[in-house]
């Protein structure tokens, strides 16, 4: 395995472990060259998928498109990188089993937001105003709407009252101006 830091041919492998899942195996190698030391994986693959796009082009698939477009879904969720990892390793055992090699976008589209919605619906949401491309607020109520939520979820907190600069204590607002504030430990706090 070539370097990524000099290029040198010449790399040891230190350590291999398998991930959690087994799908995949960890190996830390080491560069005689320069003698930094970086980490790649090895997975299984089963067939060249290829992804063909709405406009008729044919993409190779990429797992890490797929894994950075799910992490921008997710980002400040609860969800772990070791969740979204068995998400992706799952996606793509999917993609793998269904036989096909050419896969449309709108069927991989569809699993993973499939997926988030089971996962996170924040995040599901999140995935569905870039892929489907939302321009207008109805188009957020109308996936909002198809959301099942589960029973005892609790609604919306009612909004934040509104004060006056003045009572924040915040000379930074224009005068007679109102910020949204909370209630905490210290008092309120402008939001």
């Amino acid at each position: 395995m070539r370097c990524p830091f000099c290029g040198h041919d010449d790399t040891q492998v230190k350590d291999s472990r398998p991930n959690e899942d087994g799908a995949a195996i960890r190996r830390r190698r080491f560069c005689s060259g320069c003698g930094q030391r970086f980490t790649t994986v090895e997975r299984v693959q089963l067939r060249e998928l290829v992804i063909i796009k709405q406009d008729g082009r044919r993409v190779p698939f990429d797992r890490d498109k797929l894994a950075r477009s799910i992490l921008i879904a997710i980002r400040k969720r609860p969800v772990t990188e070791e969740k979204v990892e068995r998400i992706v390793n799952g996606l793509v055992r999917q993609l793998e089993a269904s036989g096909e090699t050419e896969i449309p976008s709108a069927q991989l589209g569809g699993l993973v937001m499939d997926t988030l919605r089971e996962v996170d619906a924040v995040a599901y949401v999140r995935f569905a105003s870039v892929y489907r491309d939302f321009r207008e607020a109805r188009d957020f109520e109308a996936i909002l709407g198809s959301l099942q939520l589960p029973p005892g979820f609790a609604e919306a907190p009612a909004e934040a009252p509104l004060l006056p600069a003045a009572e924040l204590g915040d000379k930074s607002l224009a005068k007679g101006s109102v910020a949204t504030a909370e209630a905490g430990p210290g008092g309120a706090k402008r939001r």
